[in-house]
This record gives C-alpha cells, structure tokens and sequence, in this order.
C-alpha cells in the first residue's frame, strides 16, 4: 500500500513535469488558432479556432519552409558522407596522431558558431557562395561533421575486427567490406548522426543570418526573425509558422527514437 501510494506520487510528479516542459509548446499552438491572437492577451483554450494564421503562414513562409528542408538534407548527406568513412578510419586504423585529432573534434564543438560564420563569410565572398544553397550546407556541415564522426567512431570501435577480416578473406576489397559489412552494422549510429545533422541545420540561424543577405534563399529560421524584427499587430502567422516549422523535426524524432537510443548508447553498452 504504501508502496502503491508512493508509486502514484512519483507518477503526479512526473505528470506536473511533464505539463510545465510542455506548456510553451501548447501556448504557442493556442496562440496560432486564435485570430489576431496576441501572446499576451490569448485565452487559455482557443474556443473559436481560427486557421488564418496558418494560410498567412503558408503564403508568406512555405519557400523558406522548402528552403530550409533542401537545405538541412543535403547537409545530411554530405555530413554522412564524409563523416561515415572518416569515423570508420579514426576507429579501426591505427593513426599517430589519433588523440590530436580526437582533441581537435571536441574542441571544434566549442567554437561559437558566430565565429565560424564570420571566419566563413570572407572565404565565401571570394568563392560566390553567400546567398546560395550549397554555402549554407558547407557553412552548417562544419559543425555537424565532427559531432557525426565522434558519434559513429564511439560505436565502430566495438565492431569486431574479425567481421572485416572474414570480408577479406572472402575476397572482399577494403571498400567492399566498408560497404557491406561496416555500415549495415553500424546503421543505428548513422541514423543518429543523421537525425542531429538535420536538427542542427534546421535550427540554424546563425550561419543563415551572417551568410544571407537576400530573400532568394532564406531559411524559415530567418522568416520567423523577420515577423519579430517588425511591430508584430498579430501572432497567429507567427506562432502558425513556428508549429509548422516543428512538424519536420517531431516527424523525425517519432520515427527515429529507437534508432537514437541504440546509435547513442551502443558504443557504450557493448
């Protein structure tokens, strides 16, 4: 009984937690269906839905909503690709100075992003790249890469050699055992590395506000700074566009949450 009663009190605890993480993301759904919904002055349930918000939203955000989407999947796949191969030699080849490099990988996570942008912005005004897609996947994939490789090298360590070795001794070349055996086994840990890439380039907006300056190529993340930097009369569009630009990102983590638990803790249980 008594066991029982602290079982529902940790439950309640949990539930409370729960409902205070969770209230800016319903205040900011209740704030979208509400006409000329203001922030501050929304009611508590939206009891007249509106969707106007959201058709604003549509309108005014839906290229850089496709912006952002191209965007943070072609840095997906460049980040993979460099960052599988890389991760996989940092795991199972022996390098003089593996620690330097480890070092270094931790260290680039640490550098402000606003430096790397401004450090970026030169070398891109000499190459063309400001105000175009393939800048903004390079500018967001410098940060992606080393958190994918130290992520996909942790697991690679504990594939056993001899799975590649018996490859081999099939007949198969360092790339065909690469291709076939390395990454089926470690595909918990890509996807992993995958989904963070994605969620970092989603979210950016540093990279996007230092290295854009036109409205040919603006992430979502740039529209939603351009509602706040005006007087803001309504923030239905704005909340609408804020729900709109979490469906990608929430999408992802519900199908994808097995897949993060293993890629994360693999290396560390095995």
């Amino acid at each position: 009984m008594h066991s029982n009663t602290r079982g529902l009190g940790g439950t309640l605890l949990g539930v409370l937690f729960l409902a205070i993480m969770l209230f800016p993301v319903y205040w900011m759904i209740n704030t979208s269906l509400q006409k000329g919904g203001s922030s501050v002055n929304s009611s508590l349930l939206p009891l007249n839905p509106s969707f106007a918000g959201y058709v604003q939203a549509f309108n005014e955000q839906g290229a850089n909503l496709g912006t952002s989407l191209v965007v943070s999947l072609f840095t997906v796949a460049f980040t993979l690709a460099v960052a599988t191969p890389a991760a996989y030699a940092l795991a199972k080849f022996r390098l003089r100075w593996m620690n330097l490099v480890l070092v270094a990988l931790l260290i680039s996570q640490m550098i402000p992003g606003i430096v790397i942008a401004n450090a970026l912005y030169t070398a891109f005004n000499s190459m063309g790249l400001l105000n175009s897609i393939p800048g903004l996947v390079l500018a967001d994939a410098t940060s992606s890469i080393p958190f994918a490789i130290l992520i996909m090298r942790s697991f690679m360590v504990t594939i056993p050699p001899s799975l590649v070795e018996a490859a081999r001794v099939d007949g198969a070349g360092h790339l065909r055992a690469f291709w076939s055996i390395v990454i089926p086994i470690s595909r918990n840990s890509i996807i992993t590395a995958g989904l963070f890439a994605f969620l970092f380039t989603w979210s950016d907006f540093v990279f996007a506000l230092t290295l854009t300056t036109s409205d040919a190529v603006k992430p979502v993340t740039l529209g939603i700074y351009s509602y706040l930097s005006a007087n803001v009369q309504s923030w239905s569009p704005v909340m609408a566009t804020a729900v709109l630009s979490s469906v990608p990102a929430f999408i992802l983590l519900l199908f994808a949450q097995r897949y993060i638990a293993a890629g994360a803790l693999g290396g560390a249980v095995k």
